[in-house]
């Protein structure tokens, strides 16, 4: 063995040799701090984001071949990229050298927002170039599954996509014979007002040409090294790890004999996030690299042998590639085995993942495993004393001794026997996301009749995510064998597989009832599939299935991708140079491409830089007896445990407690595990909104608004209905986590402190206070923030403030980044709602009197939350006029993490309690809910339940065009069509309208400050009080300078926002952020602009250089600042009236989805979105702004999903347990059509603010849901109110399409037993 080996590898071309490498260090912390390659983000630790995507290029010396693949850099250990060429987003291209097709596409496209995802998105499409330079765009979109954005709602980057497909534009389907290019913008007939609306927002024509020539090359010296270099195992040592690479299989197997304890790994994604996340430490791994015998493909006349070497992507290539040669009887498990891999993980995951590993593993989860044990798969063992063959069997998956590898023994390749005539082999799952998410429940079934007589001689099922592992149904399968294939027999398996496969009460993963659902459906589906394929193979004995019976089969309808965007023209007299009303791409686009920007954790390390990482609390509710600190003070590297002396209690899991400083992050974290708490727990620990009103726990004072007659309405209306709707939270999953870094001046105690948030003055304040310093020696500053929402208000302040003091103390700067489970612990999110109504309407659906009740979920700490209360009591009536409304609404104080802001503010509970209460009432008068909406809307001037004055004329004209733009009433006939011939899938059809009042409460929350200064050679820098975190405020500002001091954008910079520059800056919230310090920026320019005019009128044809010269020489000064005070904005809570608002946002959603009724899946088909955006100045970063919006709304109304167990604690604490939608779930159809212009005085250019007003319009498809599983419910003849909480998960979806198999399964009775979670 080689000892003392050293790591060769590429980076971008050039060549890395590390001499005395940790096996530890993974290749993403290798490539941001020690080659300072920062494009590279860290967004999740756990390969579930994407953010980390690199590509790594191999050479095989055998096939002569070059494998490219994306890969997740932060799963990859450093000692696997031996002999490998990574590629970053920096070593395509960048603004210094050239860019890259891809990176300048996905710019102009508009394909980013806070750009924090982008690298990983540029590197995910460049591989798949790489390997396909003429991609289709089902191969782009599965390129991109396993990357995650939260800002952009996807569709531009889609668009950027088709940009390199041979098919762009088009959505590859000729309906009717006609190509959608054809029939108008995709599918829309060419609108009236032909020149006040805009279809583009780039123009393709100007696109660098990919030119596959131009790429880097893989570099010579690996292959030669491939080629020529003896095979010898590399043995990497580091401190506590080491780390041993065979290249023969005889090394291979002599490693594992002398560590029979060691783990074999190949790709590091089952390994690594149990190192990471468990705590899991092995002292030597085994990582065979390169050995033919573990990456054979062999065919033989039984069926085919796979290497366990083999990446998952590999295996879905080759047998994809088996499945088009064979016929279909023989490839029935290959078959089964490509539906699980195409939506198993994401491409990067495949890429890496090994099918050895991932049958080794044996997670309870697995997609293969199940299918694996029934398609009768053996595996091929091998050790020093020989060779032998086990079944993949129940007895192997459980780990049995008997069954299972001995220490020494490693798995060479695995036997898939081919299919035989009348043997059906099916797969199934069922996930919280279509794609990229683990399976709840999955399935693998195989039946063999034998011959043509449909009786059954062998069959096999088994199921994953069930128990601990996976789980077979062999007495269900034994008793069933001899009868025939008939609906007696499905009656019979189910009851027995119900018996069989049991599924404890409190089992781990909840959702106990949804499971034992899906273990029945799954198999019924599997009924209907066998007896299609008899039907299909001998239609004289097999009747065909009952039409309403085939829909249960089908996958959801298909439809290639298509977006189409109506916007408003810029006004043909407006003057070619002036910017605003124009597309412009963001500000930073290209440099978010090119991995160029800089976030807080992108800048580099200072001298003597330490790291601070936080200890929480692990209980609900206690008093801290003591902290012992002893141990975490003794390891190297440890600097200082910051501990609050007199913190007498802890009011909820994560709250701080202790914060560690030492010089690596990788110490300080090691460090915090180390610091023993001593707790004694405090009654009573209150989680739910339930528990808090039992207990009277509120944060003061109450709200209340009434507004005309609610008693006296009561007694004259013909109808009253009462309900109550739940809604859980969000997290705000910016892809960026809470950094920051505070470094000491060094004299006069300044501190400057760099911060991802979006309230610098906030941060200046309680660091000042912290340190007891005067605020002009502390100064905080932002460049840009990697995605907000509301999360990097307020709560980033304390870890700031913190970090500030321990920075302070030492005298050395200090570095503090959160990891992604701990930000989502620490920092909550939106505040769950529980709302009352009860509405007495007429029978034509007139609502007369409403009274409702709000309760939010507060927290441990008051945070925004009474604000949060207010805002939703003040919108809460949406688009409607309720003549007589009483509501009022509490903050409950709970043992939870204080939630906060996040977009919407309130908002999105709201709206959608009054919306359910107008299903709840279109329901009983029979009428459909679009119909109640319309009869209750505001009229064109009116007033609301606050007494403010409103003229709802654009409200009405949005909802009107969203149901033309929709063909709303010929899709609402063809949907129900569609459910009358279906029995299985349902399709439904929602139209919501939105009213999203704008303003902050208070004049003082909207002043803004802007300071302009012209420079001698008439350049121009611009800085105002707004943060840039996605919305493009800076490009926005820079189209202000541009228009009013009348010179082109590119002689406008602006560097970033500080407290140095612009002091005493509101927040950036609100959807006001562009808005205010519009007006601002606006403001100095005026002010400059009137001191040169003598100068400019003097020498009109002059330049922007000569008139700053000559102002210069007389004396005018060429720098200003701006200001704007604010909008006018009062509300009076005593008696209720008042003038909060300034304008209102209006618009209009109308969601189409189909929902399959078996398993609770749910396709997005289509949306239509109808804005009122008054002037757009940007009418990309606009668009951009509303889809984002809808697609986080959507989210949060059907799949993301918190899950705290009964103890408080968060268990979703990453994107593998908490699913925000990724590329699959948005709306196959998506368009999106601004109102022609119109004008208002007192904002930006007649603009409108829309950062936030489309998260509630994702309750569009919350309501279409609604809508397909009450059309399934009338078809089982239950009439009954539908009560539906939010999120509409697969779970609530499934178990609302009531059935004879939910009849069927044992049901759990409440109090019994101890859940696994609660809901919150």
């Amino acid at each position: 063995m080689d000892r003392a080996a050293e790591l060769v590898f590429y980076v971008n071309g050039r060549k890395v040799i590390e001499k005395n490498v940790d096996p530890e260090t993974m290749l993403l912390p290798y490539l941001r701090k020690k080659l300072r390659l920062t494009g590279t983000k860290y967004g999740c630790g756990g390969g579930g984001c994407g953010a980390c995507t690199v590509m790594i290029s191999r050479y095989n010396p055998v096939t002569k071949r070059i494998r490219h693949y994306p890969a997740n850099a932060c799963l990859m250990p450093i000692c696997s990229v031996y002999g490998a060429a990574v590629t970053t987003v920096e070593g395509i291209g960048s603004t210094r050298t050239r860019i890259h097709p891809v990176q300048e596409r996905i710019a102009r496209c508009h394909g980013t927002q806070c750009g924090f995802c982008t690298p990983g998105m540029v590197m995910s499409i460049y591989t798949l170039l790489r390997n396909h330079p003429d991609p289709t765009l089902d191969q782009l979109t599965d390129a991109l599954g396993g990357n995650l954005c939260r800002c952009t709602g996807y569709r531009p980057i889609i668009d950027a996509c088709k940009t390199f497909c041979n098919t762009s534009g088009c959505c590859q389907s000729k309906e009717n014979g006609v190509c959608c290019l054809n029939q108008g913008i995709n599918g829309f007939p060419e609108l009236e007002e032909g020149n006040k609306t805009s279809s583009k927002l780039f123009s393709e024509e100007e696109f660098l040409p990919l030119d596959p020539t131009q790429e880097l090359i893989f570099p010579p010296e690996l292959m030669i090294m491939a080629e020529k270099q003896p095979p010898r195992t590399r043995v990497f040592a580091g401190e506590r790890m080491t780390w041993i690479s065979p290249v023969t299989l005889k090394e291979l197997l002599e490693a594992k004999a002398k560590y029979p304890q060691a783990p074999v790994i190949m790709g590091n994604t089952s390994i690594g996030p149990e190192v990471k996340f468990k705590g899991v430490f092995h002292p030597v791994i085994i990582s065979p690299d390169r050995i033919e015998e573990l990456n054979v493909v062999n065919s033989a006349n039984n069926g085919l042998t796979l290497g366990a070497g083999l990446s998952l992507a590999q295996m879905k290539d080759t047998l994809a590639a088996v499945v088009l040669k064979l016929p279909e009887e023989r490839t029935q498990t290959y078959r089964a085995l490509l539906k699980q891999l195409g939506t198993l993980a994401g491409a990067q995951i495949r890429n890496m993942a090994s099918l050895g590993g991932h049958i080794m593993s044996r997670h309870v989860d697995s997609d293969l495993n199940p299918l694996l044990a029934v398609g009768g798969c053996t595996l091929n063992l091998l050790s020093k004393e020989g060779a032998r063959q086990i079944p993949v069997n129940e007895q192997f998956l459980r780990k049995c001794p008997s069954a299972d590898l001995k220490p020494e023994e490693i798995l060479i390749s695995v036997n898939i026997p081919y299919s035989r005539k009348w043997e059906f082999v099916s797969a199934f799952r069922q996930a919280q996301r279509q794609q990229n998410a683990l399976a709840i429940v999955n399935s693998g079934m195989r039946v063999f009749f034998g011959e043509g007589d449909g009786i059954i001689r062998e069959l096999s099922i088994s199921y994953g995510g069930i128990g601990p592992t996976t789980i077979c149904a062999q007495n269900s399968c034994q008793k069933l064998i001899g009868r025939p294939w008939n609906e007696e027999m499905l009656d019979a398996a189910c009851r027995l597989v119900l018996d069989e496969v049991s599924l404890p009460s409190s089992a781990p993963g909840g959702k106990v009832e949804f499971k034992r659902t899906l273990i029945i459906s799954f198999l019924f589906k599997f009924y209907l599939e066998v007896l299609r394929l008899l039907r299909r193979m001998d239609p004289v004995h097999y009747p065909s299935l009952a039409d309403k019976h085939e829909s249960a089969l089908e996958d959801f309808h298909p439809r290639h991708r298509q977006s189409a965007l109506k916007y408003q023209k810029v006004d043909p007299k407006q003057p070619p140079q002036d910017p605003v009303g124009h597309p412009i791409m963001h500000l930073s686009g290209i440099k978010h491409a090119t991995g160029e920007a800089i976030y807080c954790d992108d800048m580099p390390a200072m001298d003597g830089e330490l790291f601070l990482a936080f200890v929480t609390s692990s209980r609900a509710h206690a008093k801290i007896v003591s902290i012992d600190v002893s141990e975490a003070l003794s390891l190297p590297g440890v600097v200082d445990v910051l501990a609050e002396e007199h913190l007498q209690g802890v009011f909820c899991v994560g709250q701080l407690v202790c914060a560690v400083i030492a010089d690596s992050e990788i110490q300080a974290r090691r460090a915090a595990k180390r610091v023993k708490i001593v707790y004694q727990d405090l009654e009573p620990v209150i989680l739910t909104i339930e528990e808090a009103i039992q207990h009277k726990s509120f944060f003061e004072p109450e709200r209340k608004l009434e507004y005309g007659n609610v008693d006296e309405a009561f007694k004259v209306v013909d109808h009253i209905v009462e309900g109550e709707i739940h809604l859980g939270g969000q997290e705000h999953f910016y892809m960026e986590t809470q950094s920051m870094l505070a470094v000491p001046k060094g004299e006069d105690q300044e501190m400057d402190v760099y911060v991802s948030t979006q309230y610098p003055k906030g941060i200046q304040d309680i660091v000042a206070s912290v340190l007891k310093l005067p605020a002009n020696k502390v100064m905080c500053h932002v460049k840009r923030v990697g995605g907000a929402f509301g999360g990097k208000a307020f709560k980033t302040g304390v870890m700031a403030a913190i970090t500030a003091f321990a920075a302070n103390k030492h005298g050395r700067a200090v570095r503090c980044i959160l990891e992604r489970g701990e930000d989502m612990l620490i920092t909550a999110g939106r505040h769950p709602y529980l709302g009352k109504y009860k509405a007495g309407f007429m029978k034509d659906g007139r609502i007369l009197a409403l009274d409702m009740e709000h309760y939010g979920n507060g927290g441990a700490s008051l945070d925004e939350s009474l604000l949060v209360l207010e805002m939703g009591l003040l919108k809460l009536d949406n688009a409607y006029k309720f003549p007589n409304l009483r509501c009022r609404g509490w903050a409950c104080r709970t043992n939870l993490p204080s939630n906060t802001a996040l977009r919407g503010f309130g908002f999105p509970q709201a709206g959608l309690i009054t919306e359910a209460c107008i299903t709840d009432v279109a329901a009983k008068c029979g009428l459909s809910p679009e119909k109640v909406r319309m009869i209750n809307m505001y009229k064109e001037i009116d007033q609301t339940h606050y007494k403010q004055e409103i003229n709802a004329k654009n409200l009405i004209q949005c909802w009107r065009e969203c149901m033309a733009m929709s063909s709303y009433s010929l899709r609402k006939a063809a949907v129900e069509k569609f459910n009358l011939e279906n029995s299985w899938k349902k399709k439904g059809l929602a139209m919501v309208p939105v009213k999203f009042p704008i303003g902050l409460g208070s004049r003082a929350a909207g002043q803004a400050a802007a300071l302009v200064h012209i420079y001698l050679d008439g350049s121009v820098l611009v800085t105002h009080g707004g943060i840039e975190m996605g919305q493009g405020v800076h490009t926005k500002m820079i189209q202000v300078a541009s228009r009013e001091l009348r010179m082109p954008l590119s002689n406008v910079h602006l560097r970033g926002t500080s407290t140095e520059t612009v002091p005493n800056a509101n927040v950036s919230g609100g959807s006001v952020v562009a808005d205010l310090n519009g007006l601002a920026v606006k403001d100095a320019c005026q002010t400059l602009l009137k001191r040169l005019e003598p100068i400019i009128s003097k020498n009109p044809r002059g330049t922007w250089k000569d008139w700053a010269q000559a102002a210069f020489d007389e004396s005018i000064s060429l720098s200003a600042t701006g200001y704007f005070r604010g909008y006018e904005s009062n509300m009076n809570w005593e008696t209720g009236e008042g003038h909060p608002f300034e304008y209102f946002v209006y618009g209009a959603a109308c969601s189409e989805v189909e929902i399959d009724c078996l398993t609770g899946a749910h396709k997005n088909i289509r949306t239509d979105i109808v804005m009122d955006v008054g002037c757009s100045i940007n009418p990309a970063l606009d668009i951009g702004q509303i889809e984002g919006a809808f697609i986080q709304g959507m989210g949060l109304y059907t799949i993301e999903e918190l899950n705290y167990s009964p103890q408080g604690v968060l268990y979703t604490r990453g994107p593998d347990q908490y699913k925000i939608p990724t590329i699959c779930d948005i709306p196959t159809e998506f368009h999106v059509s601004f109102l022609p212009p119109s004008q208002d005085s007192n904002t930006l250019y007649s603009s409108k603010g829309l950062g936030e007003s489309g998260v509630f319009l994702g309750c569009s498809v919350f309501f279409a849901i609604h809508d397909a599983v009450s059309a399934a419910r009338q078809e089982r003849g239950l009439r009954g109110p539908l009560k539906l909480n939010s999120p509409l998960t697969p779970e609530k979806i499934r178990m609302a399409c009531e059935d004879k198999f939910t009849k069927m399964i044992p049901r759990d009775k409440p109090g019994s037993y101890v859940p696994w979670n609660i809901p919150i």
